[in-house]
């Protein structure tokens, strides 16, 4: 499974996601709550995505991953970019997404995060 499959199907299955092509074709925006988690694109031939991350575990990533590296286009604080890889640890990317999603859930308003909660228990 590629990258981008691999990322895309993750996100898609959490509560309230959408996607958005605002930059053009083969660059897409995923948000919750019209907030942005992820991003979706190709950079010079090479699949990659962009993922909100807490700084000490961006550094400690880029460190330990040679396929992560700061967010290209983004505030290298708080994004990192995959790249795709032949060593790519998949779990890995699905943690990641996960963890970029709740980050931005855990800055939207309470109802907002209580209506996330709801769905979650639903499903």
């Amino acid at each position: 499974m590629t990258l981008h499959n691999l990322a895309s199907q993750t996100a898609l299955k959490l509560p309230e996601v959408s996607v958005s092509q605002p930059f053009g074709d083969g660059f897409d925006v995923f948000k919750v709550m019209d907030k942005v988690f992820m991003l979706s694109f190709h950079l010079e031939g090479q699949a990659a995505i962009n993922l909100k991350v807490i700084p000490d575990d961006g550094a400690m990533l880029r460190d330990i991953y040679p396929y992560i590296r700061a967010g290209w286009h983004m505030n290298k604080q708080h994004w990192v970019t995959v790249y795709e890889d032949e060593n790519l640890d998949k779990s890995l990317v699905k943690d990641l997404v996960l963890n970029s999603y709740d980050l931005v859930v855990s800055k939207l308003t309470k109802v907002n995060r209580q209506r996330i909660e709801l769905i979650k228990a639903i499903q």
